[in-house]
């Protein structure tokens, strides 16, 4: 059986070292936020209003499916942004630019502060699950960018379509503050690229304990029900899009059930030993 090597730490040794943990983090996304500050233009003009451009290439893609798929009159393709984003702050736009160059920071720098993370958990792993840091970070590391990708090129485009085109009432003119268009791409690609970190958690709460493989399945009705309704929330009123959104999360979903399954039946082969 493979050993695990013990270091005895009392707590406050633990919070010295959670803190350096922090303090390194933060000091990376720093130094990536100020770098972004020279890329502001691209950022901001490309990459922040660029689901507010009618031509954004997810509303493209998702004209051609559905058209593909024989909705020959669907709005989607014939997108239209009657809105208008102002700032109503006297430094909102100084904020603006300090938080989404730190929010870039964060998402540049989140590879290294999975490694930030890995040193301090590996003290209280065995000797070969140490060997797996590189595959570890690399792994993490894709899976949050592919979520970052997926919230940002799915999630956000809709959205905005979404509530940039909704009308309660003609008499009504949809004027966006900033700092709310802005929170809300933001909180879509991280988000999702959180979520998409779920195989990830679902297999240290495997080797936990905390979570089982016939959990997960007999759950999975409910987690397809949530994930459905979130769908519908926020993609435009039609199947095609909807499925679009739901199947990746229910993939990564059943990847997560493979992996504790994996992890359980490994436990229980040790434990036999």
């Amino acid at each position: 059986m493979a050993s695990k090597k013990v270091k005895e730490m009392s707590f406050l040794d633990h919070l010295e070292e959670l803190r350096w943990l922090l303090i390194r983090s933060t000091l990376a996304v720093l130094i990536l936020a100020t770098a972004a500050f020279f890329f502001t233009d691209f950022i901001f003009n490309t990459i922040l209003f660029g689901p507010k451009d009618p031509n954004f290439v997810t509303y493209r893609f998702f004209c051609e499916v559905t058209q593909y798929f024989g909705f020959e009159n669907t709005d989607i393709c014939s997108v239209s942004m009657p809105f208008i984003i102002q700032n109503t702050a006297m430094g909102g736009q100084v904020s603006f630019l300090i938080w989404t160059c730190v929010t870039v920071g964060f998402i540049v720098g989140f590879p290294y502060i999975l490694y930030e993370f890995w040193k301090f958990i590996s003290p209280a792993l065995y000797d070969n699950e140490k060997k797996y840091a590189r595959a570890f970070i690399i792994v993490s590391s894709v899976l949050f960018f592919l979520g970052v990708l997926f919230g940002y090129y799915i999630i956000t485009p809709l959205s905005v379509y979404f509530f940039g085109s909704f009308s309660a009432s003609s008499e009504i003119v949809n004027e966006f503050n900033l700092e709310s268009y802005t929170s809300m791409i933001k909180t879509s690609t991280i988000a999702s690229g959180l979520l998409f970190e779920l195989p990830i958690i679902i297999y240290f709460l495997s080797k936990l304990g905390l979570i089982t493989p016939s959990f997960l399945r007999k759950y999975r009705k409910y987690a397809l029900v949530i994930v459905l309704i979130l769908a519908a929330i926020i993609t435009p009123p039609d199947v095609i899009s909807q499925i679009i959104v739901t199947i990746p999360i229910m993939i990564l979903y059943e990847i997560s059930i493979l992996i504790s399954a994996v992890v359980v039946k490994k436990q229980e082969k040790e434990s036999l030993k």
